[in-house]
């Protein structure tokens, strides 16, 4: 029986194309639909309403902004492509996990503090929300773009030439 093919004619083993607009969706869809089935299921009306706004809209957001970086124009940068997949995973969490705690804490603290803005137990979710829902959004996004662009030894898409050894 000939191998599977699936309805664009690309054979299985072959990565679907990185698509940001799938991306960003993907993102913001699954963690609305796992953090809003356990606010309902366990009756969290706090985490059910968080679950579309501050979990998945970071999510989608990160995955927007780190796509867009990775794409860079549809030219990835030499650092993101030479190093392993692993170590551009994690210098991008960390950057963006940073920059959401640091996100989560000005409006968690420093917003009822200096503004008139009152503090709540949604603003103290954020603290949470944001630096979690960016270390998952990034790490996808980044893994998913990686399989999705050629590898450094391949040069647009064409593939090295091995040397003849007889």
């Amino acid at each position: 029986m000939p191998a599977m093919k699936e309805r664009t004619g690309r054979s299985r083993g072959t990565p679907r194309p990185f698509v940001l607009w799938r991306e960003v969706l993907t993102a913001y869809a699954a963690p609305a639909l796992m953090a809003g089935t356990a606010g309902v299921a366990t009756g969290q009306r706090d985490l059910a309403v968080a679950a579309c706004t501050s979990i998945a809209g970071t999510s989608a957001l990160v995955a927007f902004l780190v796509g867009a970086w990775l794409r860079r124009g549809g030219r990835p940068r030499r650092w993101t492509l030479a190093l392993p997949r692993a170590a551009v995973t994690v210098v991008l969490v960390v950057t963006a996990t940073g920059a959401a705690a640091l996100l989560g804490w000005f409006a968690a603290q420093w917003l009822p503090a200096h503004t008139l803005v009152p503090a709540t137990a949604r603003l103290e979710r954020l603290r949470i929300d944001l630096p979690v829902s960016a270390a998952l959004a990034t790490t996808i996004v980044t893994l998913r773009w990686r399989s999705a662009t050629a590898s450094p030894r391949t040069c647009a898409g064409q593939p090295t030439r091995k040397k003849d050894t007889r």
